[in-house]
């Protein structure tokens, strides 16, 4: 018998700066993915629950406006491997510290701002607000596919 030593892809769905608002297009590209991924900025505990009930591995950091009591229990940094690379997701990259030497992905949130950018060998990444748009910014969420230690972004605005 032979086995395959091709990888399946991962798909990891990456949203961050909700602020309340979770759209259904959001869940529907959520709920095609193998993990996701929220850089912080929930703010209410139902968007909170809509994800967990999507039963996907799920991370996230608490971000700046997640103030109620549920909240309290959020991380502010989170540390873990997925596919073999190791990431770094916090809500503010300032809080990134020297933490980024040992990974290979930062994802954080904040800026509402859509973000790629390889720096010392890393890949900094910010998905954008997928809750309401600011500062003249598009709504966006990215969906990552991970094969083999390797990487595709793909942005999406919603």
């Amino acid at each position: 018998m032979r086995w395959s030593t091709k990888k399946q892809k991962i798909k990891i769905g990456i949203i961050s700066d909700t602020h309340n608002v979770l759209k259904d297009e959001v869940i529907d590209k959520l709920k095609g993915c193998d993990y996701i991924l929220h850089a912080g900025d929930v703010t209410k505990k139902h968007i909170y629950d809509r994800i967990c009930h999507l039963d996907k591995p799920f991370y996230l950091v608490r971000g700046n406006s997640d103030r109620d009591t549920w909240s309290n229990q959020i991380p502010s940094r989170q540390l873990f491997t997925i596919g073999g690379l190791r990431f770094l997701m916090v809500h503010d990259r300032c809080n990134v510290g020297n933490l980024y030497k040992q990974v290979d992905i930062i994802i954080f949130g904040h800026t509402h701002r859509f973000t790629e950018e390889i720096m010392n060998g890393r890949l900094w990444l910010n998905p954008g607000s997928c809750g309401r748009p600011r500062f003249g910014n598009q709504t966006s969420m990215v969906i990552m596919e991970l094969c083999n230690k390797k990487y595709t972004i793909n942005k999406i605005e919603v």
